[in-house]
């Protein structure tokens, strides 16, 4: 690789290094990249998938150096069942993008990860090997010697504790130096005779079709082992050589060349081992063990598993609620009131403030409200990680998970999915391949989120006075066995196949360290703001202009009649009759297009609109004052939410789904509680067909599509056509059931018209099942399962 001339990100006048950190998951190798790189990162993709490209920056003794992590993996043989993540890992050290190759492997667990640094020196390139967790392997009474693994090698070794800093000075010192020299390991991995042999006739055999930067002997091993890759590098003589050489092995050693090949590899793994690391003492029963016999016991392995769950979502909601009025106020005085405000100062027309405070400025406030939510789940999430504890959780529901052809992480995501269903996409990124994570992703949407919990709220108040908290949690229950009944679905159809293999290590208990969590939560958080953000922010523009716009050109027209998106309401309301939204009714039309902004938004639309008729019914002005604008009285309103919101985390905890707000004696009190218009309840009560009718809707305010928010997060986690299909599968399954319910609650009413809907959607659901089962030969944007980072 050719150096910078100049860093980009330090201005340094001096070449800059590349290095690629590459390892077995759970060696420690993310908490070295951060010790390495602090905050100076960088996350991109890796071209042409959608796994994470991480980059970070350092600068030791006047040398800028660039560090890429390379995803976690135990090989790099890669055929045709290996994993996008070894192709990735493999295919950048080959291309020798990379100054030096940076080997961490777990000191505690040595055997096991030399496997992939045998590997790396048949690769013969530069490399250096760094022994992490030394605190690890003292704690089980293992004494560790780097010196000895570095003679028996050939390459620098370097021992250190990445959580503590410990090593981490005179580590910088030995990369800039490696990475200077760029050496060779010196030593050469010795194979099967018959393989020796092999490789030694077809290795002269690439001479001119290999760059000079690939190792021919290494190519011949490959193409004994099936490599696709070097494959079409090869000639048709070495092929042909490597075709007669397998044949060959298998009739004269009575094994394949490529189990002869991996049985020496694993064979030197053990010896270099056993030379590097001796246990002092008699072993004793560690203190994982002691653990585990508690967490992963058959008995208290559920229960334990299902509190720290109860513990996650308490903290996630929770504390992340208590926080959201403060991001909320403050980013909506500084990017909506406040840019309008200064807007307006400056003459800007109407439209113009409008789309840039309303539409961009808005979809500031509605990211901003994220932030809180999703920092707190993360934030928890890392702690799991960090700790070890998420591996047991795995192990501990895969049972239950394995009906729906799930790993038993799967519940993780969709526990948090009755918060908010945009962490809980996030959360899929903790699985291990990219099937399990779309189907988690799909079922999660139909967990009650903690946005859809006030529009329950309020149609229990206005149509189930008496039992309204059933009818709500019912809800909750309806939303989960559509979850299960879509699992099972996509499960026999476009998603048909094997989940992730239930081959799973358990890593040693760590405590987290703070800097480690808040920087594994702060990658992730980041991530979110930058990608889905974005998205978020522009479906927030268009919304809000054609919500402020009106049929005669002005603006202004927020949650009126007058508006375009009402008048869009009013146009399709005549789609909605089949599950017995009348034409007056067209608010609750509006409402659901608003619910696409953001579910919560559906209460304040429905407030708006019916409040407007009731007041249009009596001659009343629904209009409020404006308020005069002042920064720091939006800024102080802010902080003041902060104490607040958390002298009521106590009664929060008691209620962690926030039922309590369904059982308000009164109306009036009911109206309080949710911030609405009393004679929006009489109005509700008068636009829809009893509380059959107001269920129908609930159905689909259940079922209907993801908010933008949470469609942002689908973009940014599952392939593109996958974001479309959760988007349109959800909104016919909760148009078809609001139909049949409806339908079937009024069927004494008109019979003959009820079986004529009843039995179209049924039809046109059996068609879609068809359609699904015919499309699993297509796997609708799926690829084949593959690991995440």
């Amino acid at each position: 690789m050719v150096p910078s001339p100049k860093s980009p990100e330090t201005g340094s006048t001096e070449p800059q290094r590349t290095i690629a950190i590459v390892g077995n998951p759970n060696c420690g190798k993310t908490s070295l990249f951060n010790a390495l790189t602090g905050s100076r990162q960088h996350v991109g993709n890796w071209p042409g998938v959608t796994v994470d490209r991480k980059e970070g920056y350092f600068t030791h003794d006047g040398v800028p150096v660039s560090v890429v992590d390379l995803p976690g993996v135990y090989s790099l043989s890669v055929s045709g069942g290996s994993s996008t993540d070894e192709q990735i890992a493999r295919d950048y050290i080959l291309a020798r993008n990379a100054d030096l190759v940076v080997n961490i492997v777990d000191a505690s667990n040595l055997e096991r990860n030399l496997y992939l640094t045998v590997q790396l020196i048949e690769m013969a390139v530069p490399t250096v090997i760094i022994m992490n967790m030394l605190d690890s392997a003292r704690s089980q009474g293992l004494t560790v010697t780097p010196r000895a693994l570095s003679d028996a090698l050939g390459v620098p070794v370097f021992g250190v504790v990445a959580t503590t800093g410990e090593g981490l000075a005179e580590l910088r010192t030995g990369l800039i130096a490696a990475s200077a020299k760029k050496a060779l390991p010196t030593f050469c991995v010795s194979h099967q005779r018959h393989v020796e042999a092999a490789v030694n006739d077809i290795a002269p055999l690439f001479e001119g079709h290999i760059p000079e930067t690939i190792d021919p002997r290494w190519c011949a091993l490959k193409l004994l082992e099936d490599d696709a890759t070097v494959a079409t590098m090869a000639s048709e003589n070495a092929r042909a050589a490597a075709g007669q050489a397998k044949a060959s092995i298998a009739s004269e050693a009575g094994e394949d060349a490529d189990i002869l090949i991996a049985d020496t590899r694993f064979t030197l793994a053990h010896e270099l081992a056993a030379k590097t690391a001796r246990r002092e003492g008699k072993a004793s029963r560690s203190l994982t063990d002691r653990i585990d016999s508690v967490v992963l016991n058959r008995f208290l392995g559920i229960p334990i598993f299902l509190a720290v769950m109860y513990l996650m979502f308490l903290f996630t909601i929770n504390v992340g609620n208590a926080l959201i009025d403060f991001f909320d106020i403050l980013a909506g005085t500084l990017f909506v009131d406040g840019f309008g405000h200064v807007l307006h100062q400056a003459g800007a027309p109407e439209w113009m403030v409008t789309v840039l405070a309303g539409g961009i400025g808005g979809g500031l406030q509605t990211v901003a409200t994220f932030i809180p939510v999703i920092g707190c789940l993360f934030l928890f999430l890392s702690v799991l990680e960090d700790s070890g504890y998420m591996a047991r959780a795995a192990f501990v529901m895969d049972r239950f998970m394995k009906a729906l052809g799930l790993p038993g992480k799967s519940f993780v995501p969709m526990m948090v999915g009755f918060g908010c269903t945009v962490p809980a996409v996030m959360a899929t990124r903790t699985l291990d391949n990219q099937r399990d994570r779309i189907l988690t992703a799909v079922m999660a949407h139909f967990m009650s989120c903690g946005a859809r919990l006030p529009v329950y709220a309020l149609f229990a108040a206005a149509f189930f006075p008496v039992g309204g908290q059933n009818v709500v949690f019912a809800l909750y229950l309806i939303g989960i066995g559509f979850a299960v009944a879509t699992g099972l679905l996509l499960k026999n159809t476009v998603l048909a196949g094997q989940s992730s293999p239930f081959l799973l290590e358990l890593p040693l208990y760590h405590r987290p360290t703070m800097r480690g969590v808040l920087m594994r939560s702060w990658e992730r958080l980041k991530s979110f703001l930058t990608k889905a953000g974005k998205f978020i922010v522009v479906v927030a523009a268009v919304l809000t202009f054609f919500n402020s716009l009106g049929r005669d050109g002005t603006f202004g027209n927020e949650n009126t009649e007058n508006s375009v998106l009402a008048s869009i309401g009013k146009t399709i309301i005549p789609v909605f009759e089949p599950m017995g939204i009348k034409d007056t009714n067209w608010p609750a039309a509006v409402g659901l297009f608003t619910g696409i902004f953001a579910k919560e938004v559906v209460i304040g639309t429905l407030d708006a609109l019916y409040s407007q008729m009731a007041a249009d019914a009596t001659g009343e002005d629904a209009g409020a004052a404006e308020d005069t604008f002042n920064v720091w009285d939006g800024i102080g309103a802010a902080f003041a939410t902060i104490p607040a919101n958390f002298a009521d985390l106590a009664d929060r905890l008691l209620d962690p789904l926030g039922l309590d707000v369904v059982a308000s004696s009164s109306l009036e009190e009911a109206a309080a509680s949710q911030e609405v218009s009393v004679s929006t309840f009489g109005t509700m009560a008068e636009q829809f067909d009893g509380a059959i009718g107001a269920f129908a809707y609930l159905l689909v305010i259940l079922l209907y599509s993801p908010c933008m928010s949470a469609l942002a997060s689908y973009y940014r986690e599952l392939p593109a056509a996958w974001t479309v299909f959760v988007a349109t599968y959800s909104t016919a399954l909760g148009y078809g059931i609001g139909v049949l319910v409806y339908q079937a609650g009024t069927f004494d009413a008109h019979p003959s018209t009820a079986t004529m809907w009843i039995g179209s959607v049924i039809g046109l659901m059996a068609a879609g099942i068809v359609w699904l089962m015919f499309s699993a030969k297509r796997r609708i944007g799926t690829p084949a399962p593959q690991p995440a980072e």
